[in-house]
């Protein structure tokens, strides 16, 4: 007769859902926190995303953001050797969207127009309304 106790290996774990993201790809970000101060001073800098990654997709690559060094040797005759410069994939919650009229980074909201389309914004902190993107 099998044992009642279930194995480790067999348990099913719960897979954690990632809350979606407000950002899409094109956006320009700011980075928010993250980084080294000294080796890679990432916090402040600017750019647009290029893609998320992960598999659940809570993470993104920043264009000039983050860059990374990879030492590639020569794999054939046809292959060339050399230092490849690449950007690491950021945290989604490291980034905040950069509103460049008051260059600042903003939290993204949801609106609903009169005619009940649903648009992306910001509240500018200044006039205290809302802004679309």
């Amino acid at each position: 007769m099998p044992s009642k106790r279930i194995h480790k290996r067999q348990q099913v774990k719960p897979v954690s859902q990632a809350k979606p993201s407000l950002l899409k790809k094109g956006d320009l970000v700011m980075v928010i926190a993250g980084g080294h101060k000294t080796k890679r001073p990432n916090k402040g800098q600017t750019g647009k995303i290029l893609k998320f990654t992960g598999s659940l997709r809570d993470r993104v690559v920043v264009e000039g953001v983050n860059l990374m060094t990879k030492h590639k040797r020569q794999t054939g005759p046809n292959t060339t050797a050399g230092i490849i410069k690449f950007e690491a994939p950021i945290h989604v919650s490291n980034v905040m969207y950069y509103a460049e009229a008051i260059k600042k980074p903003v939290k993204l909201k949801f609106r609903t127009l009169a005619d009940g389309k649903k648009v992306r914004g910001y509240i500018d902190p200044q006039k205290k309304e809302f802004v679309q993107i």
